[in-house]
């Protein structure tokens, strides 16, 4: 029962705090919410970079191209083969009649060529598959594996040597991407956590004559802190409300705009299907920034 009194006196008293210091309460929330505003940014950042660089790496792939008289049951049977290899995201089968189609397509308007084709009487060209890889980085081991003699009576040529150059770069690419964003990303948010932690710093600060007050009647540690962590955790509550608010009206202005340029999710739609996971987040980030602060304001700060 006492603990039950304790913890109703606690929250209390953390909203008759919280209501009492008026401005300095308005302009912690608001800090929170700029803090907030940048890990909410740094999460949809996180989210257009990871779409579009999925976009470039699913451009590229490797092609096997197989010899006019390769059978189509071993040309399925290496199909097979290579869907089950742990590196490989997907496979893509191009038969002799379509890959003729598409090369009449392209060239349709080179009157020569079509000339040439109708000399042969025949299709020249051999199927092929199109290899797509979990990870660019694996491309190599996947050529290997294809240009070994087990295959050499079917392929007549695998093209990773003339896309070396351009996958390795693009390996590059996206580990130094991701690299700096996880940079980014870790920058922005401790500046943005230590300008919360000093404004609660400051809000501690305004009752510090009344904490020295009640340590010298006796109170402990808990008794004082108590109030001050509920303090922060409305702080945080009250922080990502605004703060989910604000992205509302960003997330409509910005959805199609983001979607054109980066070729990804539209930011409305995405923020809207993921509203809860993402207010859990900014809540989350929020109480835990308040409260640490505050714990931290009052026991190294205050020396209680």
């Amino acid at each position: 029962m006492a603990f039950n009194t304790e913890i109703k006196r606690t929250i209390r008293q953390g909203f008759i705090n919280f209501w009492r210091n008026g401005w300095v309460s308005l302009a912690t929330v608001l800090v929170m919410v700029l803090a907030l505003f940048v890990v909410g940014a740094l999460f949809f950042s996180n989210v257009l970079l990871t779409s579009a660089l999925s976009q470039i790496q699913d451009k590229v792939d490797i092609t096997v191209y197989f010899k006019t008289n390769a059978l189509e049951s071993d040309i399925a049977a290496l199909k097979s083969k290579i869907e089950n290899l742990g590196e490989v995201k997907s496979v893509g089968y191009v038969s002799r009649e379509e890959a003729l189609a598409d090369f009449q397509r392209i060239h349709s308007s080179n009157a020569l060529i079509g000339r040439s084709l109708e000399e042969l009487g025949g299709n020249p060209l051999g199927a092929s598959l199109n290899v797509k890889a979990k990870d660019p980085r694996e491309y190599e081991s996947i050529s290997r594996f294809l240009e070994s003699a087990t295959f050499e009576n079917i392929i007549d040529k695998v093209n990773y040597k003339q896309n070396q150059l351009v996958i390795e770069r693009l390996t590059r690419l996206l580990a130094a991407s991701r690299a700096l964003g996880l940079g980014i990303t870790i920058a922005l948010a401790a500046i943005a956590i230590l300008v919360a932690f000093n404004t609660i710093r400051l809000a501690i600060y305004t009752a510090k004559d009344e904490i020295s007050i009640m340590r010298l009647v006796g109170a402990t540690n808990s008794y004082i802190r108590g109030p001050f962590l509920i303090e922060g955790v409305i702080h945080g509550l009250l922080a990502a409300i605004l703060t989910a608010i604000i992205f509302i009206p960003l997330a409509v202005w910005l959805g199609p705009k983001a979607e054109t340029f980066f070729g990804g999710p539209n930011l409305n739609s995405y923020y809207l299907s993921n509203f809860a996971f993402i207010f859990f987040l900014l809540s989350a980030v929020g109480i835990v920034l308040g409260v640490i602060s505050s714990l931290i304001a009052t026991r190294r700060y205050l020396r209680i």
